[in-house]
């Protein structure tokens, strides 16, 4: 382990039993059928409050639609909610297919912002076994969904043998692996265990890229026969929903190599997305056997066999070798095909016999808009859309390696006996976000674009051929379609060369000869729709820090370009209908977009971020924890500039000139339904932590000057923000209202990131632990006796904040948060009690029924809110404490340089750049930013 970070491609091989599950697992019976989660309601006050703003959103969705776009919250649809979820499939950035614990594929998330959250019950495995004595068994594996009708007689796959006991059969997790034991399903003696493996691989960014899952069957005989077995593989040409009926869809059979055989179904998208391809395959040995059905009927009435007769060719023989191969004809509308392969073998008694499946998919494009965009796993497979082929195959040959660097990864933790059980199993399972988050993860290229976007800008093709070099020119002077391509390409780069600059490319900041590792996105939640929300990144950011902090730094360079970024274009608000600029030079945006990410910053639109209090203090604060975390000094020199306007901006916000910043009076930071107003426990916090890592980065790359100056601000708001202490913990606002003595449970985020960074505190050590304990003893003891996590607001009283529906929220990522904090004052015991209760909550068995979909939060009525969401990475922020890094800070402690003289010349300049920056009053006439530019630069003020 080096700084914290645990780098399992470093680490030596070490083998592992891909039938035994690992030490710690999230466990399940697949015949357990939990109770559906409860999603929050209203008051009747809240209600009548929130109803323009909700009429608004309703109407600007139904607009968003109209235009062929996605609204930013996806809550005016019915939502297919269940309690069965699993690991989900693949690796990061190019989609996602979930997995439940009982065996059903589902919660396909293989195109960007879309979710197909129903299974698709033909995707199984299946297994037939016959003995010697005459004793045949068969059936699904997979407990029965209620969708199969018993006694049917179709031809569909409810002629299927749906026989397991689920009783029988014990599902174990670990992100990213999981192990289905079948102890004598189908025959008693015989145990069956299925390990699935995604190369989900910490620093490694190129096989956690891929799109692929290995499934491995572990094959124990206890009889006294041997027995011959054949595992099925099943697979719909279908990504969800109703698309395997939407037609045109054809499957062909694989080319053999390196003994790995199977079937490629060829998938033709709708509403313009581009076509996928999916392979299933299984590895041929001397023991193993594979067959292929490369096209059987699902429904409909296309040609072909049935899945009832694809079914009972298994049965009856075993293997697929007496199946007349048919080339597969594009399906019709209106019907569902499919694919199967076979693996047959013979398992002696009292043997260990293993076979190996693959599911890979290739969608090599994303698009947005007029824009489209190359995965990262196409650096190393192409962009044809025909890899899904090598993808599986070559999966196969290396799964082994990938689990040996998994297993090095997690074993320290695992076996770490200081740690409860549950905390382990938790970190791990959370990560599922990462994967099912709607990730794309880019090859780090500039957008293409097609002709037809240019249509309103003057230009030719018509070049004359003397711009080719002689060898080019011989190359093609046969093939003009060559030419005509080259020529296009041509007009679509220099097109591009705008285009770029004018949107939040962070790749812009890379130095000659960094690595562009690509550029990464996950949607803020299921239900919120906006790419890396930033308000919540602040919170989930350590999981990627941690384990791949590359794109780590990829995510905030693209933040620091947009900070630079002015676009005038209007954007109604729906909390008051206004219309206002999409995004203010200065500003950090609340997130990169949605439709058009990077160029259409800010989806969010319930209020104008431009004015919230927290986004610019979390976009410095992560900054510097990254710089010290990484030591990436080329990473620090070019977002500096960026760092200075995003203070000089808040700078406006201090209205009575005392150093801190002030809220005003409406929810203007990430606790967007709860008004804050005045100096503010959380937005107060995060300022005077930002100011101190302005002042740290600021020495760290040299600029002595504006390293005093933030230090001496830094000193002043430590000094505001200490009148909120009320004796026992930080009042929430200093308005004297009655909500000012809340309890919040995030009142020292400030001081979590300012002890995570190696900064000074915001607040005397005293303090801060008086203030935990209050917290803990009221927000987390006074909730279900500590079993649900820390509700947000809570009265010294004992009773709960009822000011708004967030109030009376318990967020895991703040819980998570707050433990950390409590990790990083040494009150070890403390944290663990409180993370304890959102684990509980959301995993446990006895819970709400969240696991691998953990919400933003649930209600002191347990009713959740928004599930399958981002902020719970911040479970990674206690490995963090935990681990206690080696940070570049300890190295870099600058010189306290308190020199007024110094202060005052820096101060002018600030306040020059802080004064072009400001957004303009209700009463002043509205100047544009190139206004008041130009304005500054014909005067020649200098700085």
């Amino acid at each position: 382990m080096e700084n914290g970070f645990i780098d399992a491609t470093s680490s030596g091989l070490v083998e592992v039993d891909a039938g035994e599950p690992a030490s710690l697992t999230w466990q399940r019976q697949l015949d357990s059928i939990p109770k559906p989660p409860s999603s929050f309601g209203l008051s009747f006050k809240e209600t009548i409050h929130l109803a323009p703003t909700g009429f608004r959103l309703w109407r600007y969705t139904k607009e968003e639609e109209g235009k062929g776009r996605t609204s930013i919250f996806d809550i005016f649809r019915k939502h297919l909610v269940t309690s069965d979820h699993g690991v989900p499939l693949g690796g990061i950035g190019a989609g996602s297919i979930g997995r439940g614990y009982r065996g059903e594929f589902q919660r396909f998330k293989l195109l960007p912002k879309a979710c197909e959250e129903g299974p698709i019950l033909a995707n199984q495995f299946s297994a037939f076994v016959s003995r010697s004595n005459g004793q045949n068994y068969s059936t699904v594996l997979c407990a029965r969904n209620p969708k199969i009708p018993k006694g049917s007689t179709g031809v569909g796959i409810e002629s299927w043998d749906w026989n397991l006991k689920g009783d029988k059969c014990t599902y174990h997790a670990l992100f990213p692996r999981s192990w289905t034991i079948y102890e004598g399903q189908p025959d008693p003696e015989l145990r069956i265990t299925c390990r699935q493996i995604s190369p989900f691989i910490p620093h490694n960014y190129k096989e956690s890229s891929f799109p692929v899952s290995v499934f491995t069957f572990t094959l124990s005989n206890t009889g006294r026969t041997s027995a011959d077995v054949t595992l099925l593989f099943t697979w719909a040409n279908s990504v969800g929903g109703i698309s395997g009926f939407s037609g045109d869809h054809f499957n062909t059979k694989m080319k053999t190599k390196d003994g790995v055989r199977g079937v490629v179904l060829y998938h033709k998208t709708t509403n313009g997305q581009p076509p996928l391809t999916f392979a299933i395959a299984a590895k041929e040995t001397s023991q193993v056997h594979v067959s292929e059905c490369p096209c059987f009927l699902i429904s409909g009435n296309s040609h072909g066999i049935s899945a009832r007769d694809m079914w009972h060719e298994i049965k009856k023989h075993g293997s697929f070798d007496n199946l007349s191969h048919e080339e597969c004809s594009p399906s019709e509308p209106g019907s569902d095909i499919g694919a199967a392969v076979a693996a047959s073998l013979t398992v002696p008694s009292g043997s260990v016999r293993r076979v190996t499946f693959s599911l890979a998919w290739d969608c090599p494009e994303v698009r947005f808009g007029d824009k489209t965009y190359y995965k990262r796993y196409t650096k190393y497979y192409g962009t044809s859309g025909e890899a899904a082929i090598n993808i599986a195959r070559d999966a196969i040959s290396e799964h082994s390696t990938w689990e040996s660097q998994i297993e090095s990864w997690q074993r320290p933790i695992l076996e770490d006996k200081r740690l409860p059980d549950w905390y382990p199993i938790t970190l791990f399972n959370e990560l599922y976000y990462l994967n099912a988050g709607g990730t794309v993860w880019t090859d780090g290229s500039p957008p293409t674009r097609s002709l037809v976007s240019l249509v309103e800008r003057k230009f030719s093709l018509d070049k004359s051929r003397s711009h080719l070099d002689n060898a080019t020119v011989t190359a093609n002077q046969d093939d003009i379609a060559i030419e005509i391509l080259e020529r296009m390409t041509s007009i679509l780069e220099k097109a591009h060369v705008p285009l770029v600059s004018n949107a939040a490319f962070g790749t812009c900041l890379l130095q000659d000869g960094e690595e562009n590792i690509g550029q990464f996105l996950y949607l803020e939640g299921n239900e919120y729709l906006m790419w890396n929300t930033y308000d919540v990144h602040f919170y989930s950011s350590f999981a990627l820090l941690m384990l791949f902090p590359k794109l780590e730094l990829s995510i905030q360079r693209d933040f620091a370009a947009a900070v630079m970024m002015h676009d005038p274009s209007k954007r109604e608000i729906m909390s008051d209908g206004k219309w206002v600029p999409r995004k203010v030079l200065g500003a950090v945006p609340h997130d990169i977009g949605l439709n058009d990410p990077w160029f259409e910053v800010n989806a969010y639109n319930l209020f104008n971020t431009d004015n919230w209090k927290d986004l610019n203090s979390k976009f410095v604060l992560q900054v510097w924890r990254d710089i010290v975390a990484t030591g990436d000094k080329s990473f620090a020199q070019a977002v500096w500039p960026s760092v200075y306007t995003a203070m000089a901006f808040m700078d406006q916000f201090d209205s009575d000139r005392d150093g801190m910043i002030e809220n005003q009076g409406f929810p203007d930071q990430t606790y967007d339904a709860w008004t804050t107003t005045g100096v503010t426990a959380y937005s107060g916090g995060l300022w005077v932590a930002a100011l101190e890592a302005a002042s740290s980065i600021a020495c760290h790359v040299g600029d002595k000057a504006s390293a005093a100056y933030f230090h001496i601000k830094y000193q002043k708001a430590k000094s505001v923000y200490g009148t909120l202490w009320n004796g026992s913990y930080f009042n929430y606002d200093n308005t004297g209202s009655s909500s000012s003595r809340c309890i919040l449970a995030d009142q020292l985020a400030g001081q979590w990131y300012a002890r995570a960074s190696g900064l000074m505190p915001i607040a005397d050590d005293d303090k801060v632990r008086s203030a935990l304990k209050r917290i803990f003893n009221f927000n987390v003891l006074k909730v279900k006796e500590g079993m649900r996590g820390a509700v947000n607001g809570m009265f010294p009283d004992g009773t709960f904040d009822m000011s708004a529906f967030q109030s009376r929220e318990i967020w895991a990522g703040v819980t998570y948060a707050l433990a950390a904090t409590m990790i990083q004052e040494g009150m070890v015991e403390m944290a663990f009690k409180t993370a304890a209760g959102a684990h509980e909550a959301a995993w446990s068995q006895q819970g709400l029924g969240y696991s691998f979909q953990t919400p933003e939060c649930w209600n002191t009525d347990e009713q959740y809110r928004s599930l399958c969401y981002m902020r719970p990475l911040a479970i990674w922020a206690i490995q963090w404490a935990l681990t206690k890094p080696k940070l570049l800070a300890e190295q870099v402690k600058h010189q306290v340089i308190d020199d007024e003289s110094l202060y005052d010349k820096q101060h002018i300049g600030f306040s020059k750049v802080a004064q072009l920056l400001k957004l303009p009053n209700k009463q002043e006439t509205c100047k544009t930013i190139l206004q008041s530019l130009t304005e500054f630069i014909c005067r020649k003020v200098p700085i």
